[in-house]
């Protein structure tokens, strides 16, 4: 796994997560910040899927469990609610769309 150290080299904890899976090359990204790069497939883990930390050569499920975990959290506060009754829909018969307020 000599490839994988030179690829998470300048990571404070020498891990990089796993953005793209291709048949021949993946591109992995850093933890902490820094560049994707592109390495072969060969030097990864057989069992790394995309979204995957990986560290000394290993998958790290705990901390891919916590990233997960951490960006349901995110989307979850940026979500939007929609209240009931509000319909998008411009042709039907309440739309807001229809109906004005002056």
């Amino acid at each position: 796994m000599g490839a994988m150290s030179g690829v998470a080299c300048g990571t404070p904890e020498g891990a990089v997560q796993v953005e793209v899976l291709e048949d021949e090359v993946a591109q992995v990204v850093p933890m902490g910040g820094g560049e994707a790069r592109v390495v072969p497939r060969s030097t990864l883990p057989r069992d790394v899927r995309e979204g995957d930390v990986v560290r000394e050569g290993r998958v790290d499920r705990d901390v891919g469990a916590r990233l997960a975990r951490e960006v349901a959290e995110w989307r979850a506060r940026l979500a939007v609610s929609v209240p009931d009754r509000l319909d998008l829909d411009p042709g039907a018969p309440e739309s807001l769309t229809e109906r004005k307020e002056y």
